[in-house]
């Protein structure tokens, strides 16, 4: 599957440092390692309602990660999924009367043209869950030999054959690995419980030997797609799994940053985590990243509310897309927060206010500023801090400069600079 396209990235001068950041799973800030290459999975879409502002937040969040390893002169190997066959998305085609096939090739494409307006760097490799089956077969065959998993006998009228993950035999394995049901999330196995139901778990199954095991591979039902699964039968995957193999396909074990939503911190990455332990006996990442859910003035962002606030949409009214990104540079990528028009505006206004203050940018002002902006960013990427930095550089070029005085060296690496590091093109 095909990616976007973005700006290349500018040169700057110097060297920044590396990152330190909220590691989900330590509970606490690590700093990035120094590496010949960095590797970086963020998990991707299913492809419907997209691009809304959470998914925005998420992958601009991690477009200033993979700028910042640029910077500290770090090459980075980037796949994100997409998972192009699920329920959620069969649900959505089934009740628009859209073939599913359509349906996933149609957002998918409009999430494309939206990651490039918000000149989000590509993924080298973006793989669709479809193209992945041929990695995930003989996976869950591996897992089912060794007694890691386990097929379901057929109930309530479901056919025999759904094969799941034993937690509880994973957690059990002795190795460098170590993965118990928990690692990443931290949640007690009754804290869990509502969250899988929650979020795609089906803890009620009958003949699971464990609530929260998840399922590996949904044999074929009437009316749904399938693939042939080898001696699986023919089916699809599972959620989690589909992850786990697209990252092992393309990145070490473990690989550097695994990131996405904090929505998917239980049941999705603590549940990819002990599919990589059990397959690999390895971790599945060295770091566990996540964004803040994004809300609309002050509300839940739903699509069952339909209060979604989409990027095409903005785009469609005219909202150019470097404001949209200056808006969610706003607010700390782990924090909660709103989409409000007031945040918008105060985009607009920014934007204005830095392409001024380049007519009028005195000699000697865009070092100490590069410094600075780096700080923030190597600071759990201050975003905000960054941003704050360039309104007393703006204002202060404003202030003091003339347009006669102009230093156009100095203009021209505060615009590479923010387009660097923030992404934002001035």
């Amino acid at each position: 599957m095909k990616a976007w396209s973005a700006r290349p990235v500018p040169d700057l001068p110097g060297e920044a440092p590396l990152p330190v950041v909220q590691d989900t799973r330590l509970r606490r800030r690590a700093e990035l390692p120094r590496q010949e290459r960095a590797s970086l999975y963020v998990c991707g879409i299913t492809p419907y309602d997209a691009t809304h502002m959470g998914h925005a937040a998420t992958y601009v969040a991690f477009d200033v990660l993979h700028r910042a390893w640029l910077d500290a002169g770090t090459p980075v190997d980037y796949v994100q999924n997409v998972t192009d066959v699920d329920d959620p998305l069969l649900e959505r085609a089934e009740a628009t009367g859209v073939d599913w096939r359509e349906l996933a090739a149609e957002q998918t494409e409009l999430f494309r043209a939206d990651m490039s307006a918000l000149n989000v760097l590509p993924p080298q490799h973006y793989v669709g869950a479809t193209e992945a089956v041929g990695w995930i077969v003989p996976a869950v065959e591996q897992l089912l030999g060794r007694g890691l998993a386990y097929r379901v006998p057929g109930a309530d009228g479901e056919p025999d054959g759904d094969v799941y993950f034993d937690v509880e035999a994973a957690g059990a394995l002795d190795d460098d690995a170590a993965w118990v049901l928990g690692d990443v999330s931290h949640l007690t196995p009754e804290q869990m419980l509502p969250v899988f139901a929650e979020r795609g778990g089906d803890p009620e199954r009958p003949g699971k030997r464990h609530p929260l095991d998840p399922l590996l591979w949904r044999v074929e039902r009437p009316g749904e797609p399938a693939w042939d699964g080898a001696s699986l039968g023919p089916g699809r995957p599972g959620w989690h799994i589909e992850c786990a193999l697209i990252a092992l396909e393309h990145l070490p074990a473990p690989f550097t940053v695994q990131g996405g939503g904090s929505d998917l911190v239980f049941p999705h990455h603590e549940m990819g985590a002990g599919h990589c332990s059990a397959l690999t006996g390895r971790p599945m990442a060295e770091h566990f990243l996540h964004t803040g859910m994004v809300g609309l003035d002050g509300e839940k962002m739903s699509k069952s509310k339909g209060n979604l606030v989409l990027v095409s949409r903005l785009r469609a009214q005219g909202v150019e897309p470097a404001a949209v990104r200056t808006a969610i540079l706003a607010h700390r990528y782990s924090d909660d927060w709103s989409w409000t028009d007031l945040g918008l505006a105060a985009a607009v206004a920014r934007l204005d206010a830095w392409r001024r203050a380049l007519a009028v940018t005195p000699a000697g002002t865009a070092a100490p500023l590069l410094a600075t902006v780096r700080a923030a960013l190597a600071d759990d990427l201050d975003a905000p801090t960054a941003l704050t930095a360039l309104d007393d550089w703006a204002a202060g070029a404003l202030t003091a400069g003339s347009a006669a005085e102009c230093s156009p060296a100095d203009a021209q690496l505060v615009r590479e600079l923010v387009e660097a590091r923030l992404g934002v093109v001035l």
